[in-house]
């Protein structure tokens, strides 16, 4: 298994940037499609962005285009996601996940993913 500890998460004012980390344990971090998902007070959880094995590939949410950047260092064994232009109802706790699916296309399902970190907070006051 792979063990997944997010962080970079705060408090950030509407309009602002945060940049979110993942490190991941072992040695086989680039086997594992990597992905964020986030979930607000009240409602279910949501995938915002994925990377494949490579890097080369990703997909976002409809909402964050343009705005978010997914990245990964394999070497380092860790997952980025870069957020700019945070709104308000973008405040929840976001996850890293890490799944071992397709190498060539990006899960957009929380049953894509089999290993999940404990999240970190994301609040944008307005």
């Amino acid at each position: 298994q792979v063990q997944l500890v997010e962080s970079g998460g705060g408090l950030v004012q509407t309009g602002g940037s945060l940049r979110l980390s993942c490190a991941a344990s072992g040695r086989t971090f680039s086997s594992y499609t990597m992905g964020w998902f986030r979930q607000a007070p009240g409602k279910e959880r949501e995938f915002v962005a994925g990377i494949t094995r490579s890097g080369v590939s990703t997909d976002y949410a409809n909402s964050v285009k343009g705005r978010f950047t997914i990245s990964r260092e394999n070497a380092e064994n860790t997952l980025y996601l870069q957020m700019n232009s945070l709104k308000p109802e973008e405040t929840a706790v976001y996850y890293c996940a890490a799944s071992l699916g397709g190498s060539w296309y990006v899960g957009k399902n929380e049953d894509d993913y089999q290993y999940w970190g404990q999240g970190t907070q994301v609040t944008v006051s307005s």
